[in-house]
């Protein structure tokens, strides 16, 4: 089931228990925590099995026609199954109706590391386009992809 998280104390938990599950993607304990505190101010889309919390994601607005996937994690054992696809359609939806005309999202340019590749591959197929590279934006090990959709 896939539904929207309104309640600011929720969707932190929430995100804590998804997102320390996954420190090989989330290992800066500083970034994990300022995703986490954050989260409690964006538009928080969470999917939920028997009861369990098994992924979110979270928009934050960009500009005034445009959000951004600013953060998203699925627990492991639920990865590959659809949960992330069905998280990013509920997150399409709520920004059509929203009125926003844009979406984007950042992640590691591709071919770094096959983890991300798997990511790239995911937002593609999804229909995000290459936008820009930002090659120091994080850091030289980590250069920013940026991809982008039109919702109209």
């Amino acid at each position: 089931m896939i539904e929207q998280i309104f309640d600011k104390k929720q969707k932190m938990i929430i995100s804590r228990q998804i997102l320390e599950s996954l420190k090989e993607w989330f290992e800066v304990d500083e970034s994990r925590e300022k995703y986490i505190s954050e989260s409690a101010g964006q538009v928080f889309i969470a999917a939920k099995e028997n009861d369990k919390y098994t992924g979110f994601l979270c928009l934050k607005v960009t500009g005034k026609d445009t959000v951004e996937i600013a953060v998203m994690g699925v627990l492991k054992e639920y990865q590959r199954k659809g949960v992330g696809r069905q998280l990013f359609e509920k997150a399409k939806a709520v920004s059509t109706y929203s009125g926003y005309s844009f979406m984007q999202v950042k992640t590691v340019q591709m071919g770094k590391y096959a983890d991300y590749d798997k990511t790239n591959l995911f937002y593609i197929s999804c229909g995000f386009k290459e936008f820009e590279v930002f090659p120091l934006l994080w850091d030289e090990n980590n250069p920013c992809q940026v991809y982008v959709m039109s919702l109209k």
